[in-house]
C-alpha cells in the first residue's frame, strides 16, 4: 500500500507576496504539491510553478491538468521542458481533453466532440515521448529542445504524467500511460450545458477504479491513484454538516433546471463517497485510510480554500 501525499490547487492569483507566502505555509505545513491549472479565467499555469519553486524547497509542482486542444505538441514540450528544468526535476505533468467549451470559445479555439478531445489528447503523448526522446529535436540541430531532468513519464524521457477522468476513454488512455492516474469526482449532467456538474458516489467510484486497474492490468500496482475532493467540512456533526451542505447544492441546482437538481447526491451518498471530506480531523483521517484501502487513494488533492482547514488531518496521516 502506497504511502500518502497530500497537495492543493491553485485557484487566485492576486499578489506575489500573497503567492509566495501560501507557498510557503503549505511546506511548512506538510504538504507535497502544489498544482495549477489551466484554465481561461486562472494564472498561467508553467509560470505559476516556476514561481512556486523558487519560493519553497521540496514541494513537487504539477498541472491539474492542462487542456490539450490549448497546445500543439511543439510549444507543450518546450514549456514542460523549460519547466522541469528550472524546477530541477519537481514537475508532474498532468493532461486533460478540457470540458469547459466557454474557454474554448474565449480562447477562439474550436470545440470538437468528446471523443476527438480524447483521440487528441492520446496522439499528444506520443508526440510528446518523441519530442523528449530526442527524435524531433535532431531534425534541428541549431535549435535543439531543452531536455526535461526528469526520466519517469513519457517513455522514460520525461517528467510523471498525470491523467484523469472519469470517462471510459480517458481512463483507459491514463490506464495505459500515466504514472498517476485521477478517477474524477465529478460527471456532466446529461442535457445540460458543458460545465454542469454532479459529484460521484461511492458506488460509481467503485465501477470507475475498477475499470481503470482493468484497463492497466498489470501496470495496476505501479501507478498511483489519485483524489480530488470537492469539499472539506470540518465539524462534530458530519450528518448535519452533509445536510447543510447538500441542501446549499440543490438550491443551486435548482437555478439550472430540474435536470441537475435531480441529479445532487443524498445526505447518505454524501457521506460515503471519498470525494467529499466531512467530520472531525479523526474521522476525516479515518475516511482517508478506508478510501485508500477501497480504492487506493494515496495521492490526494484539496482544492485551495481548504488548504489550511485541511492540515490537522495530513498531521494525523503525515508518514501512514
Amino acid at each position: 500500500m502506497r504511502p500518502f501525499r497530500f497537495s492543493f490547487n491553485i485557484f487566485g492569483l492576486t499578489t506575489r507576496e500573497a503567492f509566495v507566502a501560501q507557498c510557503r505555509e503549505a511546506e511548512e505545513l506538510g504538504y507535497d504539491a502544489v498544482f495549477s491549472a489551466d484554465h481561461v479565467g486562472l494564472a498561467a499555469p508553467f509560470a505559476v510553478l516556476v514561481s512556486a519553486a523558487e519560493a519553497t524547497q521540496r514541494l513537487a509542482l504539477g498541472t491539474l491538468v492542462l487542456n490539450v486542444p490549448f497546445w500543439t505538441p511543439a510549444l507543450l514540450a518546450r514549456e514542460i521542458a523549460t519547466t522541469d528544468i528550472l524546477t530541477e526535476g519537481r514537475l508532474i505533468v498532468g493532461l486533460g481533453a478540457g470540458h469547459m467549451k466557454w474557454e474554448f470559445d474565449e480562447a477562439g479555439i474550436p470545440w470538437q466532440p468528446f471523443a476527438a478531445r480524447a483521440a487528441a489528447m492520446e496522439q499528444m503523448i506520443g508526440e510528446l515521448e518523441r519530442y523528449f526522446a530526442g527524435a524531433l529535436a535532431e531534425r534541428s540541430a541549431r535549435w535543439p529542445l531543452p531536455r526535461p531532468v526528469q526520466r519517469s513519464g513519457f517513455g522514460g524521457f520525461g517528467p510523471p504524467l498525470l491523467i484523469g477522468g472519469t470517462g471510459d476513454r480517458v481512463l483507459r488512455i491514463g490506464a495505459q500511460h500515466a504514472q498517476i492516474v485521477g478517477v474524477a469526482g465529478v460527471y456532466q449532467v446529461k442535457g445540460q450545458p458543458p460545465g454542469t456538474f454532479r459529484l460521484a458516489t461511492a458506488a460509481e467510484a467503485d465501477e470507475r477504479v475498477r475499470f481503470a486497474r482493468q484497463c492497466a492490468g498489470e501496470r495496476a500496482a505501479e501507478i498511483e491513484w489519485h483524489l480530488l475532493v470537492q469539499a472539506v467540512v470540518v465539524t462534530s456533526d458530519r450528518r448535519a454538516a452533509a445536510a447543510e451542505l447538500i441542501a446549499a447544492q440543490v438550491s443551486e441546482a435548482e437555478r439550472a433546471g430540474a435536470a441537475a437538481a435531480g441529479n445532487v447526491l443524498t445526505v447518505d451518498q454524501a457521506l460515503e463517497t471519498p470525494f467529499l471530506l466531512i467530520g472531525t480531523p479523526d474521522e476525516i483521517a479515518d475516511q482517508l485510510r478506508k478510501s485508500r484501502e477501497r480504492w487506493g487513494f494515496s495521492f490526494v488533492t484539496v482544492h485551495e480554500p481548504y488548504m489550511p482547514v485541511f492540515a490537522p488531518v495530513l498531521e494525523r496521516l503525515r508518514g501512514e
